[in-house]
């Protein structure tokens, strides 16, 4: 199933005028420092209203021609570490395969929603659910690649559904021409999520994804169907990408709406109410 630009979804709706192909400035210091490589992205078309519930307050699906979409990306993680430049060993570099959705604030900013991040080191799980809200969990993956494939396997560990797996396999073919829904789904610059309460913006920067046509041999995956996000078929919109570097900044508040608050009536005593 080789595709070099989806043939549903919106894939022949035109980018809106305003839409940051490019990455705007890291607002501040560079708090993480990564790098992303080898990663396959699987896209398929939902329904904005069929996974509206899964996004926090203050941001809603991102939809290019009416649809919007869930995606399985499985990677490698290579020398991530805090602030710019200074890897952690071992630590710093891990397996990594995540459900995300696609989301969009008041503000413009185009981003995803992460339904869940399997990994392959537990600290890094504990220390990105603990202060980045984020659904990391801890499974146990392998990769596999040749001269013109990749696989890429995981099972869940904890937390559940323990055992939850995806087995995926792909041919890897030439460089293409990034399309609009290309750009759609890959020129996301930060995540949406929700910590003690209040959602947070946590913007990232990197150069704009080297892409190449893949087609799926074999697919199993129980992963989105965990997440909330069952899709059916194959994939139809499928790439493959050596990596990018990318860099994150300090996560900002959303701005919520101010609670209504309830101001109890005043009767006088000796009257009737």
């Amino acid at each position: 199933m080789r595709t070099s630009g989806g043939t549903e979804g919106g894939a022949g709706a035109a980018l809106p005028d305003d839409f940051p192909v490019t990455a705007p400035a890291l607002p501040g210091r560079v708090l993480f420092d990564q790098r992303w490589r080898d990663l396959a992205f699987l896209h398929w078309p939902v329904d904005p209203e069929a996974v509206r519930r899964f996004f926090p307050p203050g941001c809603e699906p991102d939809v290019l021609g009416g649809t919007t979409w869930v995606s399985l990306v499985p990677f490698g993680m290579s020398g991530a570490g805090l602030g710019e430049g200074r890897p952690v060993p071992w630590l710093g570099s891990f397996l990594e395969t995540n459900v995300r959705l696609y989301s969009v604030d008041a503000a413009g900013r185009h981003g995803v929603v992460f339904r869940s991040l399997d990994a392959s080191r537990l600290l890094v799980v504990l220390a990105a659910r603990v202060g980045l809200g984020l659904p990391y969990t801890w499974s146990r993956m392998r990769e596999q690649e040749g001269a013109a494939a990749r696989e890429w396997r995981s099972s869940r560990r904890w937390p559940g559904p323990r055992g939850a797996r995806t087995s995926i396999a792909l041919t890897v073919g030439p460089p293409v021409v990034p399309t609009p829904l290309d750009v759609f789904l890959t020129s996301r610059w930060g995540a949406h999520t929700r910590v003690a309460g209040r959602t947070l913006w946590v913007p990232n920067s990197h150069e704009p994804w080297p892409l190449r046509e893949a087609a799926v041999t074999a697919l199993d995956d129980e992963l989105c169907a965990a997440a909330g996000v069952p899709v059916a078929g194959p994939p139809p919109l499928v790439r493959f990408s050596e990596g990018v570097r990318t860099v994150f900044g300090r996560p900002q508040l959303l701005p919520t709406p101010a609670l209504a608050r309830w101001r109890p009536r005043r009767v006088a005593l000796g009257t009737r109410t």
